[in-house]
Protein backbone atom coordinates (compact mmCIF):
# COMPACT_ATOMS: atom_id res chain seq x y z
CA UNK A 1 0.00 0.00 0.00
CA UNK A 2 1.39 3.40 -0.97
CA UNK A 3 2.45 5.81 1.72
CA UNK A 4 0.30 8.91 2.08
CA UNK A 5 1.29 12.40 3.04
CA UNK A 6 -0.30 15.08 5.14
CA UNK A 7 -1.26 18.38 3.51
CA UNK A 8 -2.44 20.43 6.50
CA UNK A 9 -5.98 19.83 5.22
CA UNK A 10 -6.11 16.06 5.71
CA UNK A 11 -5.57 13.44 8.36
CA UNK A 12 -2.90 11.43 6.55
CA UNK A 13 0.55 11.04 8.03
CA UNK A 14 3.50 13.27 7.27
CA UNK A 15 6.61 11.59 5.88
CA UNK A 16 9.49 10.94 8.22
CA UNK A 17 12.81 12.68 7.63
CA UNK A 18 14.08 9.47 6.01
CA UNK A 19 11.09 9.31 3.70
CA UNK A 20 11.53 12.97 2.80
CA UNK A 21 15.10 12.16 1.72
CA UNK A 22 13.66 9.52 -0.61
CA UNK A 23 11.15 11.98 -2.09
CA UNK A 24 13.92 14.53 -2.60
CA UNK A 25 15.91 11.83 -4.40
CA UNK A 26 12.95 11.16 -6.69
CA UNK A 27 12.63 14.83 -7.61
CA UNK A 28 16.39 15.18 -8.21
CA UNK A 29 16.45 12.10 -10.44
CA UNK A 30 13.49 13.36 -12.44
CA UNK A 31 15.41 16.54 -13.22
CA UNK A 32 18.57 14.61 -14.13
CA UNK A 33 17.23 11.49 -15.82
CA UNK A 34 13.61 12.15 -16.73
CA UNK A 35 11.91 8.98 -17.86
CA UNK A 36 14.81 6.75 -16.77
CA UNK A 37 13.69 6.91 -13.13
CA UNK A 38 13.74 3.47 -11.51
CA UNK A 39 13.25 2.15 -7.98
CA UNK A 40 16.87 0.95 -8.06
CA UNK A 41 18.13 4.43 -8.96
CA UNK A 42 16.06 5.99 -6.17
CA UNK A 43 17.36 3.43 -3.67
CA UNK A 44 20.96 4.20 -4.66
CA UNK A 45 20.48 7.97 -4.48
CA UNK A 46 18.65 7.81 -1.14
CA UNK A 47 21.04 5.19 0.31
CA UNK A 48 18.29 2.72 1.15
CA UNK A 49 17.17 -0.67 -0.09
CA UNK A 50 14.52 -1.34 -2.72
CA UNK A 51 12.76 -3.47 -0.15
CA UNK A 52 12.38 -0.40 2.05
CA UNK A 53 10.92 1.58 -0.86
CA UNK A 54 8.37 -1.14 -1.58
CA UNK A 55 7.48 -1.32 2.11
CA UNK A 56 6.92 2.43 2.37
CA UNK A 57 5.37 3.20 -1.01
CA UNK A 58 4.12 -0.09 -2.44
CA UNK A 59 5.42 0.27 -6.01
CA UNK A 60 6.71 2.85 -8.48
CA UNK A 61 3.27 4.46 -8.88
CA UNK A 62 2.95 4.64 -5.10
CA UNK A 63 6.32 6.34 -4.86
CA UNK A 64 5.38 8.82 -7.59
CA UNK A 65 2.03 9.50 -5.91
CA UNK A 66 3.73 10.26 -2.60
CA UNK A 67 6.22 12.53 -4.39
CA UNK A 68 3.46 14.49 -6.14
CA UNK A 69 1.49 14.80 -2.91
CA UNK A 70 4.54 16.08 -1.08
CA UNK A 71 5.32 18.59 -3.81
CA UNK A 72 1.71 19.80 -4.01
CA UNK A 73 1.43 20.06 -0.20
CA UNK A 74 3.65 23.13 -0.40
CA UNK A 75 0.79 25.01 -2.05
CA UNK A 76 -1.59 26.15 0.68
CA UNK A 77 -3.44 29.24 1.77
CA UNK A 78 -2.27 31.29 4.71
CA UNK A 79 -3.80 30.95 8.14
CA UNK A 80 -7.16 32.58 8.76
CA UNK A 81 -10.00 32.50 11.29
CA UNK A 82 -13.22 31.55 9.51
CA UNK A 83 -15.30 33.20 12.23
CA UNK A 84 -13.66 36.63 11.97
CA UNK A 85 -12.47 36.73 8.38
CA UNK A 86 -12.03 40.22 6.94
CA UNK A 87 -11.00 41.41 3.49
CA UNK A 88 -7.38 42.08 4.46
CA UNK A 89 -6.94 38.56 5.88
CA UNK A 90 -8.69 37.02 2.89
CA UNK A 91 -6.42 38.93 0.52
CA UNK A 92 -3.31 37.84 2.41
CA UNK A 93 -4.47 34.21 2.38
CA UNK A 94 -5.17 34.21 -1.35
CA UNK A 95 -1.91 36.03 -2.09
CA UNK A 96 0.04 33.50 -0.03
CA UNK A 97 -1.59 30.63 -1.89
CA UNK A 98 -0.79 32.24 -5.24
CA UNK A 99 2.85 32.87 -4.29
CA UNK A 100 3.29 29.29 -3.06
CA UNK A 101 1.80 27.90 -6.27
CA UNK A 102 3.95 30.09 -8.52
CA UNK A 103 7.07 29.08 -6.57
CA UNK A 104 6.26 25.40 -6.99
CA UNK A 105 5.36 25.39 -10.69
CA UNK A 106 8.43 27.45 -11.61
CA UNK A 107 10.86 25.11 -9.81
CA UNK A 108 13.05 22.75 -11.92
CA UNK A 109 11.62 19.74 -10.08
CA UNK A 110 8.03 20.66 -10.87
CA UNK A 111 8.87 21.33 -14.51
CA UNK A 112 10.58 17.94 -14.83
CA UNK A 113 7.71 16.15 -13.09
CA UNK A 114 5.04 17.75 -15.26
CA UNK A 115 6.97 17.11 -18.48
CA UNK A 116 7.27 13.46 -17.54
CA UNK A 117 3.58 13.26 -16.63
CA UNK A 118 2.53 14.81 -19.95
CA UNK A 119 4.68 12.35 -21.89
CA UNK A 120 3.25 9.39 -20.01
CA UNK A 121 -0.31 10.62 -20.45
CA UNK A 122 0.20 10.90 -24.22
CA UNK A 123 1.82 7.48 -24.59
CA UNK A 124 -0.25 5.76 -21.87
CA UNK A 125 3.05 4.40 -20.60
CA UNK A 126 1.93 4.73 -16.99
CA UNK A 127 -0.69 6.44 -14.85
CA UNK A 128 1.66 9.30 -13.92
CA UNK A 129 -0.53 11.84 -15.72
CA UNK A 130 -3.52 10.80 -13.66
CA UNK A 131 -1.44 10.80 -10.49
CA UNK A 132 -0.25 14.36 -11.08
CA UNK A 133 -3.76 15.53 -12.00
CA UNK A 134 -5.43 13.96 -8.95
CA UNK A 135 -2.77 14.87 -6.39
CA UNK A 136 -1.73 18.15 -7.97
CA UNK A 137 -4.34 20.29 -9.72
CA UNK A 138 -7.45 18.66 -8.23
CA UNK A 139 -6.03 18.41 -4.70
CA UNK A 140 -4.90 22.03 -4.80
CA UNK A 141 -8.36 23.09 -5.92
CA UNK A 142 -9.93 21.30 -2.96
CA UNK A 143 -7.41 22.96 -0.66
CA UNK A 144 -8.45 26.46 -1.69
CA UNK A 145 -12.19 25.74 -1.79
CA UNK A 146 -12.69 26.29 2.00
CA UNK A 147 -11.02 29.69 1.76
CA UNK A 148 -13.27 30.78 -1.10
CA UNK A 149 -16.37 29.48 0.66
CA UNK A 150 -15.36 31.17 3.90
CA UNK A 151 -15.00 34.43 1.96
CA UNK A 152 -18.47 33.99 0.52
CA UNK A 153 -19.99 33.15 3.92
CA UNK A 154 -18.38 36.29 5.36
CA UNK A 155 -19.94 38.40 2.62
CA UNK A 156 -16.54 39.24 1.12
CA UNK A 157 -16.83 37.22 -2.10
CA UNK A 158 -19.65 36.66 -4.53
CA UNK A 159 -19.76 33.62 -6.85
CA UNK A 160 -22.21 30.85 -7.73
CA UNK A 161 -19.82 27.93 -7.99
CA UNK A 162 -16.57 27.48 -6.03
CA UNK A 163 -14.91 25.36 -8.73
CA UNK A 164 -15.56 28.02 -11.37
CA UNK A 165 -14.25 30.71 -9.04
CA UNK A 166 -11.13 28.63 -8.41
CA UNK A 167 -10.52 28.22 -12.14
CA UNK A 168 -10.68 31.97 -12.55
CA UNK A 169 -8.18 32.50 -9.74
CA UNK A 170 -5.97 29.69 -11.08
CA UNK A 171 -5.88 31.32 -14.52
CA UNK A 172 -5.10 34.77 -13.16
CA UNK A 173 -2.23 33.42 -11.08
CA UNK A 174 -0.69 31.06 -13.63
CA UNK A 175 -1.30 33.06 -16.81
CA UNK A 176 1.06 31.52 -19.41
CA UNK A 177 3.90 30.87 -16.95
CA UNK A 178 3.60 27.08 -16.68
CA UNK A 179 3.18 26.36 -20.39
CA UNK A 180 6.16 28.59 -21.24
CA UNK A 181 8.33 26.76 -18.71
CA UNK A 182 7.19 23.34 -19.91
CA UNK A 183 8.06 24.29 -23.49
CA UNK A 184 11.57 25.36 -22.56
CA UNK A 185 11.32 29.11 -22.12
CA UNK A 186 14.22 30.26 -19.94
CA UNK A 187 11.85 32.18 -17.70
CA UNK A 188 13.23 32.86 -14.23
CA UNK A 189 10.94 34.31 -11.56
CA UNK A 190 12.59 36.02 -8.62
CA UNK A 191 10.91 35.96 -5.23
CA UNK A 192 10.03 39.64 -5.67
CA UNK A 193 8.44 38.94 -9.07
CA UNK A 194 6.47 36.01 -7.65
CA UNK A 195 5.11 38.16 -4.82
CA UNK A 196 4.25 40.95 -7.24
CA UNK A 197 2.44 38.58 -9.61
CA UNK A 198 0.62 36.90 -6.71
CA UNK A 199 -0.59 40.25 -5.40
CA UNK A 200 -1.74 41.38 -8.85
CA UNK A 201 -3.63 38.13 -9.51
CA UNK A 202 -5.30 38.36 -6.09
CA UNK A 203 -6.41 41.94 -6.67
CA UNK A 204 -7.75 41.02 -10.13
CA UNK A 205 -9.70 38.12 -8.63
CA UNK A 206 -11.14 40.33 -5.90
CA UNK A 207 -12.11 42.92 -8.51
CA UNK A 208 -14.10 40.20 -10.29
CA UNK A 209 -15.56 38.37 -7.30
CA UNK A 210 -15.29 40.79 -4.38
CA UNK A 211 -18.62 41.66 -2.79
CA UNK A 212 -20.03 45.07 -3.64
CA UNK A 213 -19.58 46.18 -0.03
CA UNK A 214 -15.78 45.82 -0.28
CA UNK A 215 -14.19 49.15 -1.04
CA UNK A 216 -11.44 49.64 -3.59
CA UNK A 217 -9.11 50.76 -0.83
CA UNK A 218 -9.70 47.47 1.02
CA UNK A 219 -9.00 45.39 -2.08
CA UNK A 220 -5.82 47.30 -2.78
CA UNK A 221 -4.37 46.19 0.54
CA UNK A 222 -2.42 48.26 3.06
CA UNK A 223 -0.68 51.40 1.91
CA UNK A 224 3.12 51.35 1.76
Amino acid sequence: MAATLKTHDSETEEPTARQEAVLEAVLSLMVEEGDQLTMAAVARRASCSKETLYKWFGDRDGLLTATVQWQAARVRAGAYDRQSLDIATLRDSLKGFAANWLSVISSPTSIALNRLAIGHAASRKSNLGGIVLANGRFAIGERLRPVLEAGREAGLLHFDDAETAFRTFFGLVGRDVQIRLLLGDALVLSRAEIMRDAARATDQFLALHGAATSSKDDLAGPKA
